[in-house]
């Protein structure tokens, strides 16, 4: 199972959010994988999240996680304080509220109107709370952020399906968890500069674009050198499965054409057709242990699939 780690030399992590304290009123997965990114940098967290539907099973989340992936939910959530809040009711006001007067910074996922049907709009929370900064999911941005989408629909949209698949995991809404995680971090970095909070905004279809800017470059588009072209980068068939390429750099492709028995792998030769032909007559014929091994020795970018 991959696990959370902070980008540091040191063993330990660099808890840049310790002291902050953060109320989530976001459900599905950005901002709870938000929240979770910040919980690993130290931050306190408390999500309120609505009562369950009537028809869920007895003892599920209100979170529609909690309903599609119990696994998922309890990872997203380990060391979070959590709490079933009815905002629709003058109790629940008063819990959130409660919370409120305590937090650094509120992280939503409501569309725009549904925030002023619960009296969250910035204007209303800045009066009350000079000091708390409000970081808002959307799905996309201005005035479209009250349009219906979901990641699926952001990465169609930026021309990340391929076919009839589902992409292999949910990139919008990861890519928007860090947009958000990185939004606590600059609305902290402002509180802590000015005395008072500001408002971020998140949106899911601008997390799926920049993800998408390699392609939209043309880097990654059939013909170019990560799009197929280059011989050392691709996906080959093997004995027993397959071998995931990636000698890309001249030193890494040399090693590569070594191992083939290429006659010429200077860079422009990876790009020929025979080239393309060689490396996947040479991996066709190994099995992925002896891909592995020969990885290891040659110093090759390569992981083998089933």
């Amino acid at each position: 199972m991959a696990t959370l780690s902070n980008a540091t030399t040191s063993a330990k992590p660099i808890l840049a959010l310790k002291g902050v304290r953060i109320v989530s009123l976001a459900l599905n997965l950005p901002g709870p994988a938000a929240l979770m990114r910040c919980r690993a940098m130290g931050a306190s967290c408390v999500k309120l999240e609505p009562p369950p539907h009537p028809s869920a099973p007895k003892g599920t989340s209100g979170d529609p996680m909690g309903l599609y992936n119990r696994s998922a939910y309890a990872q997203l959530h380990d060391g979070m304080r959590i709490a079933c809040v009815d905002l629709k009711t003058e109790k629940g006001q008063k819990a959130l509220h409660r919370e409120l007067a305590k937090a650094d910074v509120l992280l939503t996922s409501f569309r725009p109107s549904a925030l002023r049907k619960l009296g969250l709009e910035w204007q209303t929370l800045h009066g009350k709370y000079p000091m708390l900064s409000l970081v808002t999911i959307v799905g996309a941005p201005g005035a479209r952020a009250e349009e219906p989408g979901h990641d699926l629909t952001y990465l169609a949209e930026n021309d990340l399906v391929s076919g009839l698949e589902l992409p292999p995991t949910l990139y919008a809404d990861m890519g928007g968890s860090l947009m958000a995680s990185e939004a606590v971090l600059q609305v902290r970095m402002h509180q802590l500069l000015t005395g008072k909070g500001v408002r971020l905004e998140v949106a899911l279809s601008e997390a799926a674009a920049y993800l998408a800017l390699p392609r939209a470059w043309g880097l990654t588009k059939p013909g170019s050198a990560v799009g197929g072209a280059h011989a050392g980068y691709r996906v080959y068939p093997c004995k027993d499965g397959r071998a995931a390429l990636a000698a890309l750099e001249p030193h890494f492709a040399a090693a590569l054409g070594a191992a083939v028995g290429l006659p010429n792998s200077h860079i422009m030769a990876m790009f020929a057709p025979e080239t393309h032909i060689a490396v996947a007559s040479y991996l066709s014929s190994k099995t992925r242990a002896e891909l592995d091994a020969l990885a290891i020795e040659k110093d090759i970018p390569l992981f083998t699939l089933g």
